[in-house]
C-alpha cells in the first residue's frame, strides 16, 4: 500500500514549467482556432458552422487528451471563448466580424456549449497502483 494516502488528500502542488507553456500553448492554439472558425462560419453558412464547431470540438478534445488532463481542455476552450467575445465588439469605424444572424448567435453558444462538454468529457487525472481499486 501507498504511504501517500487518496489523491484528494494531498496538497496542491504548483504545475512543472513544461505544463504552463504547454497550456499557454494551448491557449493560443485555441485564439487561432476561434478567429479561424469566425471567418469559416459565415463563409459557408451551414457547412462552415459546423466546420468551426467540430474544428473547437477536436481542438479541445485533443488538447484534453495531450495534456492528460482536463486543464488543456480548459485552456484551449478558454482561448477560443476570448477571442470569439473580443471580436464581437464593433470597431469605431462600424466595422465588425458577426453579423446579427442566426449563425452568429449558433456560432457564440454553440461554441461555448461545445466547450463545456468537452471540458467535461475529457479525462480527469487518475491515480496509479495497485491502491486505486477499493476492493483491494
Amino acid at each position: 500500500m501507498s504511504d501517500r494516502g487518496s489523491m484528494l488528500a494531498q496538497p496542491l502542488r504548483r504545475p512543472s514549467g513544461v505544463r504552463i507553456a504547454a497550456y499557454l500553448g494551448l491557449f493560443v492554439l485555441g485564439a487561432l482556432v476561434g478567429v479561424a472558425g469566425a471567418l469559416v462560419q459565415a463563409g459557408w453558412f451551414p457547412g462552415g458552422l459546423l466546420l468551426a464547431l467540430a474544428g473547437e470540438a477536436g481542438l479541445c478534445l485533443g488538447a484534453a487528451r495531450a495534456a492528460r488532463s482536463r486543464g488543456g481542455s480548459v485552456a484551449s476552450g478558454g482561448g477560443w471563448m476570448l477571442a470569439v467575445l473580443l471580436l464581437t465588439t464593433s470597431r469605431p469605424e462600424g466595422d465588425f466580424v458577426f453579423a446579427a444572424g442566426v449563425g452568429s448567435y449558433l456560432f457564440l453558444l454553440g461554441g461555448m456549449a461545445v466547450a463545456v462538454m468537452c471540458a467535461t468529457l475529457g479525462p480527469g487525472r487518475q491515480p496509479d497502483g495497485d491502491t486505486v481499486r477499493l476492493g483491494k
